[in-house]
Order: structure tokens, then sequence, then C-alpha cells
């Protein structure tokens, strides 16, 4: 669900007791719609105000930083390190919080920072204000054109979004509530009057309300029944008053084993077609719910023009390939031209010119029977047959150079099948920008003038439960460089005949166990195609076997003697192997 009012109050309770009094030591701004607050006691407060999945939260997770800061985060950084957080509040139920901070300008004059999150949608923002409540700055401002009611601006005083004209649900009373049900329409569905008349509510939460009044998530009114309207404010009421006495249970709601929705609350609506899953915090809860889809949408706006690059690449390889395929089966039938060249050649003290047929024993038939060659009429027999000849040796010809062409194009298609794979593994703008590279040296896209500012990206590192380091890389160039400065008694691992990362099994001169080279392997399984599949075969070797041929494409290796374990890949395991 989104994170409503009731649930950012839950986070809000939460945060306040770990964030007063620490100070500010860093901010960044890993993407356009994310800060971090680095704290001090290696605490990191994440702001996001990204229309898709706005909330603040602790973070446990780390995230790449551009290699140039935004202008944003720059203001930040000036107005912000060495503050201190002095108060969290929240408007009753409202989307909205507010970080006060206590800081001292370049005078060593103390004063007061405000850090505003609108977390509303497409409408969320984060917004710095001065110590008299002035903008300094925003995310996304808004001027005159894009709302007339408000505008936020620098050098504006803020004025916090209009009230939606509904009665906050912690004020509602029961002879309020009775009033409102006796004045509804009876076709209203119960769900929808609860998100009519009050505020703070998701349609989640109203949804559960109904179904436990009246046993249906699309109940009406009318269907209550006095005892419905009973158990209807028996429900809301005990919601009520955990909210005012900031009673909440982080649940995750898992479909399928993967992660649906998150509340505050129990939730029985969905029966057994969901499970809930309690964690210890809201801040652990969300840091799991959002990780993959973070990712998805770093992928979707950084990497929008790679993978349109590279899947254009891969259509058209594909397109190229069937035509190449088509060209060389009409090849395998050449020494039929052959035969006809032989038997014009045979049978030219018969033929005239002008004839459009020849009809002639087929010599090079076991049986013996006839055959009928088209001839054109407008050449001498002498030139038919060596028309036939000059077509059987072009077909000869075409099948070799076919051969070659399909192989090429067979590397580039196998090429840019593991650079999409890479894509949607990539996670930092380094990933990004090493990717593009390599896309531009293959030939894939074409150099600019401007250069792209890189920072030499490190592959993702392991630790397995017996110890051993085991490092996994990010994208082509890298799984090279990796495999080839491994040591020769490492262990190389890899998805077998399926796109994917190399991974390097750092042994250091001991004997790697059979349970450290399961957990290796199911590493290499997760940074592969085959994420979401089961008894993948994933084929190991020592270093010393693997070999790159010369001209290959970055990432493609030939190996030998190699062995085959076949594992399931679990994201619980690569995040409890992960080092930081």
């Amino acid at each position: 669900m989104p994170l409503d009012g009731v649930c950012m109050q839950a986070v809000a309770e939460e945060l306040r007791p770990a964030l007063l009094g620490l100070r500010i030591d860093k901010v960044q701004q890993p993407a356009k719609d994310q800060v971090i607050l680095l704290l001090r006691g290696n605490k990191r407060l994440l702001l996001n105000a990204g229309a898709n999945a706005p909330r603040i939260q602790l973070t446990g997770l780390t995230r790449d930083n551009p290699a140039e800061p935004p202008m944003f985060c720059m203001l930040l950084r000036k107005h912000l390190v060495g503050g201190r957080v002095a108060a969290l509040t929240q408007p009753p139920l409202e989307r909205l919080v507010r970080l006060e901070l206590d800081v001292t300008d370049d005078f060593g004059q103390p004063g007061r920072r405000t850090l505003v999150l609108e977390a509303m949608g497409r409408r969320s923002n984060l917004i710095l204000l001065d110590g008299e409540g002035r903008i300094i700055d925003c995310l996304r401002r808004v001027d005159a054109d894009m709302s007339a009611s408000r505008q936020v601006l620098p050098g504006l005083y803020y004025e916090p979004p209009a009230s939606v004209g509904r009665l906050p649900v912690t004020e509602e009373t029961e002879e309020g509530f009775r009033e409102k049900l006796s004045t509804a329409n009876p076709e209203r569905g119960v769900d929808a009057f609860l998100l009519d008349s009050y505020f703070g509510i998701s349609p989640l939460i109203a949804r559960e309300l109904a179904f436990r009044a009246a046993g249906e998530t699309d109940a009406h009114l009318f269907g209550l029944g006095r005892e419905g309207e009973d158990r209807l404010w028996g429900e809301l009421s005990s919601l009520i008053r955990a909210i005012q006495e900031n009673r909440f249970t982080p649940i995750c709601l898992k479909k399928d084993g993967k992660m649906a929705d998150f509340t505050y609350c129990p939730i029985a609506q969905y029966g057994d077609a969901m499970e809930p899953v309690r964690y210890d915090t809201f801040s652990a809860l969300m840091d799991d719910f959002y990780a993959l889809r973070e990712q998805q949408e770093r992928v979707r706006q950084r990497g929008a023009d790679l993978l349109r690059t590279a899947t254009t690449a891969r259509d058209r390889l594909r397109r190229k390939l069937a035509q190449q395929e088509k060209d060389y089966a009409a090849t395998q039938d050449r020494d039929q031209l052959r035969i006809y060249g032989d038997l014009i050649t045979a049978n030219l003290y018969r033929m005239e010119r002008g004839q459009s047929r020849l009809e002639t024993e087929n010599f090079y038939d076991p049986e013996g029977g006839t055959i009928a060659i088209p001839l054109d009429p407008l050449l001498t027999p002498q030139q038919n047959a060596a028309k036939y000849y000059k077509r059987y040796t072009k077909a000869k010809t075409a099948e070799k150079y076919l051969t070659e062409q399909m192989a090429i194009a067979r590397r580039d298609l196998d090429y840019i099948e593991s650079v999409l794979e890479e894509l949607d593994r990539a996670e930092t703008e380094q990933d990004f920008l090493d990717i593009r590279g390599e896309l531009r040296d293959a030939g894939f896209l074409r150099r600019q003038g401007k250069k792209e500012v890189s920072r030499p990206a490190k592959p993702l590192e392991f630790r397995t439960t017996s110890g051993f380091r085991v490092l996994v890389g990010r994208n082509n160039r890298q799984n090279d460089k990796l495999t080839k400065s491994a040591g020769p008694r490492d262990i190389w691992l890899h998805t077998q005949k399926i796109h994917g990362s190399h991974v390097i099994l750092c042994t250091e001169g001991r004997e790697a166990d059979d349970d450290t080279i399961v957990e290796a392997a199911k590493l290499a399984a997760w940074f592969s195609q085959t994420r979401e599949g089961a008894n993948v075969p994933v084929d190991y070797t020592p270093v010393k076997n693997v070999k790159k041929p010369a001209g290959a494409r970055p990432g493609m290796v030939i190996y030998s003697t190699c062995r085959t374990v076949n594992v399931t890949p679990e994201e619980s395991l690569v995040k409890k192997l992960r080092m930081p």
C-alpha cells in the first residue's frame, strides 16, 4: 500500500527516539528523488520524494552516488552538515514530516533549518526551509503555471498542502459515525464510505475494516444491518485506539514468496492467498520491500537508452541471422546447378539456340531417368551451360562467406543478450557507465565528444559461511578483469550455457569444501538469467582451465575439465553473504 497517514505516523514514532540529538556528518543524493543524511552512529536516514515510493526511513542499504553531486545535494551539504536533529514532527495523519535541525552558520551563529518531506505520490517533494519558514530550495519547484493555488519556490514562505476536507479518523466519535451512516447512500460500498468519510486511512485498511465487519471486502452499507453497523464501529474504534496509543506492527504481505504489500496491522482479508511476515522495524521492512523496485527504477531511468540500443541491436541481429540461414539453406542445392551445366555441355551437339527447355537422360541418376532443364532462349547452349556453372561457383563461394558471417552474427547476438542480462542486474550509476563504454567499444554505440566522468567499479564481494571470499563481476568487462586477475588455484564458476556473471571463489591455497562450492554456485545462479529458476546447472573449474579466445567479445571465455553442481538460487543467502 502507499505510505498513508497512519503508516507515516507509525514510521515517525519509530524514528523519533533513534534520531533526536544526532549530528549530520554527510549528505548524499544517490538518485534524483533520494537524499540520504549520514548521522553519527553510522545511521543513514533516507528521504525519498519519488512518485512511486515516497517515504522516510533508516536504511541499511548502501547506494552508490554520482561522480558529480547534484546542485540540491550541494545546497543541503552547505546548510545541514554539522547540524543536529532537534525534532521530528508530523501534522496529524498527514503524509508529511518535518525534520527540525539546529545548525550553525558560517559566522558561528546558531540557527534552525527544516527539511520537509511531502510524501504525496506524484506531488511528492523535499523542501528546505530557513529559520523563518522561507523556502531555500526544493527538489521540485512549483510555479504558478503548474499550480495556481500553491507555489513552491525559493524565497516564498512555506505553506503546507491544503486540507482534503475530511475528518481525521482519530477524531471520530460513535455519535458522529452513526450520523454519517444514517445519511450515507445505502448502495455505497463499506470501504468507499470509509474512504469518503475519513482522512488518514488507505484503501487496504478500508477493505480490511469492511471484511472484519461484514465478512467480505466488497460489502455494501445496505447489507450491514444493525449488528453489522455495530461490528463496523467496533473495528473502527479499535483502529482509532491503536493509532492514538501508537500500537503498530510492521507487517509485509507476501504472495507466492514475493513481497506484494505492507501495512501496520494484521490483515485477514486475503486468507491463505497472502502470507503475513512480521518485521522488527518499519525501516527494515521498507528496505526489503523497495530494494527490487528501486533497482528496476534505476534501470528505467538510467538505462532506458542503453536498453533501447541493446534491444534494437538484438532484434536486428536476429533478423539478419534468419536471412543468412535462409540464404545458406539455398546454397545447399548448388550441386543441381553443376549437374545442369554438365548435362547441357554433354548435349551441345543436338541443341539449337532459342530452346527454352532441354529434356535428356540424367547420367548422374543411378536409375537412368530423364531430366528437364530450363534454358534461356536468348542465350546459346554454351552460354546456358556457363550460366549454370557461374551460379554453382557463386553458391559455393556464398556458402563459405555465409558460414563466416553467421558465426559472427551468432557471436554478436550472444554478446548482446549478455549485455541485456547485465542491464537487468545493474544497480549503480557506474554499472551503467561501464555498460555504456562496453557497447561503445563494441561498436554498438557512437562515441560522443563529451567525456563521461567514470570511476573504477569494484566487483561485488561476498564471504561464504566457511570464510572464503567470493567475487562476482558486475558486467562483461569486469568479468574479464576478474577472471584474468584471479589466482590459478582459485575456482571459477558460471551458469552452464546461460548468460550470467563470472564468479571467483578465492581459495588462497585452501581446499574448498562442498558446502562452500554450493554457496558460490548459488551466487552464480542468482547473478544470471536463471535468478527465478530452480535446479540450475553451474559449472566450476580452477581458473587455470579458463581461457579467452583471441578476438572474443568481453566476457566470452572457453573452459575445459569442469564439474557441474545443480543449485536453486536463494535471495536470503545472497543478502546474508554479501559484504558491505
